[in-house]
C-alpha cells in the first residue's frame, strides 16, 4: 500500500507541493508487487534448470511457471474490508479510478487441526461446526445485538455500558464461551491477541460492525484485492498526485536529509539539494529516528493447487488464532490466484505471516505451511518492526510504522491517519478533499 504513497496524495489534493522519491525502480516500497517474475528469479543454467531468486537469495529446482509477465507477486499482501477507512479514501479521492478489485472469495478460521468458514450471518452461524447447538442460538443473539447497536441510542444497548463494560463481561452477558470469543475476537474483530477482552466491549463492536458491513456488500467475504497486486495502490496515488502537480523520481538514492536547527530543510540526493518544509518516509530512510519493537516472518509459497477445505476457492484468508498453536500472536494466511491477475494461470501465490516469538521463526510459521502443502517453492524473510522515536512535529520529519504481520489494512489506516493528524494539526475530513471532480477527469 505504502502510507508515504497515499499521504502524498492525499497533500497533493490538499494543494500541498509534493516530490516523492523513491531508491526503488518501482512504487510502493515495502507493499510492491514484483513483475515479471523474471524480476524475483533469474534462471542463471538453462542445462541445470536451476533458478536463484534474487530477493530472497534462494536456490531451487525450476517449475512450469508459466509466463514470467503473468505474475505480479506481492512482498507483503494485505486484504481491504470493503467498508473500511482506506477503501472510502479511495473512493473520494478518486484513485478507484486508476484501479479495479475484485472481491476474495473466503474468509477462514483455523480450530482444533481444521479450516471452518467464518460465520458472521444468521445463517452461517446456524449452520456453523465451529460451536454446538446452544452455542449457535446464543452468538445469533450476540451478533443481532452488534448489528442493532447505534452508539447515540441507548436503547438499543440492553442495559450494557458498552463504554465500561468490558468486551470480556459482554461475551458472560451472553453466556458464551471461550470457543466463540476466540472466533468472534480473531477472525470477525481482527484482534491480532486477547488484549480487546479486558477493553470497552464498544471497540469490538464496531470492528464487528465494519467486518459485517463490508460482508453484506459482496456475500462471499468482506475483503477485497485489487487486480495485478497491491502494487497498483501506490500507483494509483502516485496518478493522484501528479494530476495536482506533484512530481516523482523512481530509482534514486537518498544521501542525506539536511537539517537546520534540528528542522528538516532538504534532501540531498546524488549530488542535487530539494528543499523542503516537510519530510514523510519509511523507517529505512531515518535509522536513527526509529527504534526496533518486534519481528516479522512472512513466507511467500507458489502453489499448483488452491489450498484444502476451502471449498476450491481461488481467493481466501485464513486466522490461526493464538492459542491454537500455544502462541501469543496469531499466524495468518492468504492466498490468491490468476482470478486477482497476480500469477498464470492454475498456479497460486500464498502468504504465511506472523510476529516473530522465538528464536526459530520458520519453525513458528509452520502450522500455516502444513495447511498449504505441497508447495512448489518458498521464500522465507524475517523483517524488523520499526516505529518512529518520536511524533515529527519537531523535525517536521514524519516517519511510518513498518507493516506488521496482519493480512489486513487496519494498523496502517491508524498510521495514516495519526501521521495526517500529525502533520496538519487536526482529523483527516474526506471533506477537506473536496474537489473539481470534472476538472480531474479533464487532466487525465
Amino acid at each position: 500500500m505504502s502510507s508515504e504513497c497515499i499521504l502524498s496524495g492525499l497533500m497533493s489534493v490538499s494543494g500541498k507541493k509534493v516530490l516523492h522519491i523513491d531508491r526503488n525502480p518501482y512504487y510502493g516500497g515495502e507493499s510492491a508487487s514484483i513483475s515479471p517474475l523474471e524480476e524475483v528469479c533469474t534462471q542463471t543454467s538453462l542445462h541445470s534448470c536451476t533458478r536463484v531468486y534474487k530477493r530472497f537469495h534462494v536456490p531451487g529446482r525450476a517449475k512450469s511457471l508459466g509466463r514470467g509477465r503473468d505474475w505480479n507477486v506481492d512482498l507483503i499482501p494485505k486484504f481491504l474490508l470493503a467498508s473500511d477507512q482506506l477503501v472510502k479514501m479511495l473512493v473520494y479521492t478518486g484513485v478507484t479510478r486508476y484501479l479495479d478489485f475484485k472481491v476474495v472469495e473466503g474468509s477462514y478460521v483455523y480450530k482444533a487441526g481444521k479450516v471452518h468458514k467464518v460465520p458472521s450471518t444468521e445463517a452461517e452461524a446456524l449452520a456453523s461446526d465451529l460451536m454446538g447447538m446452544f452455542d449457535k442460538r446464543r452468538f445469533r443473539k450476540l451478533l443481532l445485538f452488534v448489528l442493532n447497536f447505534k452508539e447515540g441510542d441507548s436503547r438499543t444497548h440492553q442495559d450494557i455500558d458498552p463504554n465500561r463494560t468490558s468486551m470480556r463481561e459482554l461475551f458472560q452477558h451472553f453466556n458464551l464461551g471461550p470457543d466463540v470469543m476466540e472466533f468472534t475476537g480473531h477472525a470477525l474483530a481482527l484482534y491480532c491477541n486477547d488484549d480487546y477482552l479486558d477493553q470497552p466491549c464498544v471497540q469490538t463492536i464496531r470492528r464487528i460492525k465494519l467486518y459485517s458491513e463490508s460482508l453484506a456488500r459482496y456475500n462471499f467475504s468482506p475483503f477485497l484485492y485489487p487486480l495485478y497486486g497491491l502494487g497498483e495502490l501506490p500507483q494509483g496515488f502516485a496518478r493522484l498526485s501528479a494530476v495536482h502537480g506533484g512530481s516523482y523520481i523512481l530509482n534514486r538514492a537518498v544521501e542525506e536529509i539536511v537539517l537546520d536547527k534540528g528542522k528538516v530543510v532538504a534532501v540531498k540526493s546524488e549530488g542535487a539539494l530539494f528543499r523542503c518544509k516537510q519530510l514523510i518516509c519509511d523507517p529505512s530512510y531515518v535509522p536513527n529516528r526509529v527504534k526496533q519493537v518486534g519481528r516479522v516472518i512472512r513466507v511467500i509459497c507458489l502453489l499448483n493447487h488452491p489450498i484444502k477445505n476451502t471449498h476450491d476457492a481461488n481467493s481466501c484468508q485464513i486466522i490461526i488464532p493464538q492459542a491454537q498453536v500455544h502462541r501469543k500472536s496469531d499466524i495468518y494466511v492468504c492466498m490468491l490466484s490468476n482470478a486477482h491477475y497476480v500469477s498464470s494461470s492454475g498456479m497460486y501465490v500464498a502468504t504465511v505471516s506472523t510476529t516473530v516469538e522465538t528464536s526459530d521463526p520458520e519453525k513458528e510459521v509452520q502450522p500455516g505451511l502444513d495447511l498449504l502443502e505441497p508447495i512448489d517453492q518458498k521464500f522465507v524473510s524475517v523483517s524488523n518492526t520499526m516505529i518512529p522515536i518520536d511524533d515529527g512535529r519537531k523535525s517536521q520529519i514524519f516517519v511510518s510504522r513498518s507493516y506488521d504481520a496482519t493480512t489486513h489494512f487496519e494498523t496502517e489506516c491508524k498510521d495514516i491517519e495519526d501521521m495526517y493528524r500529525r502533520m496538519t494539526g487536526s482529523e483527516f475530513v474526506f471533506g477537506d478533499l473536496r474537489r473539481d471532480r470534472d476538472g480531474d477527469e479533464e487532466e487525465d
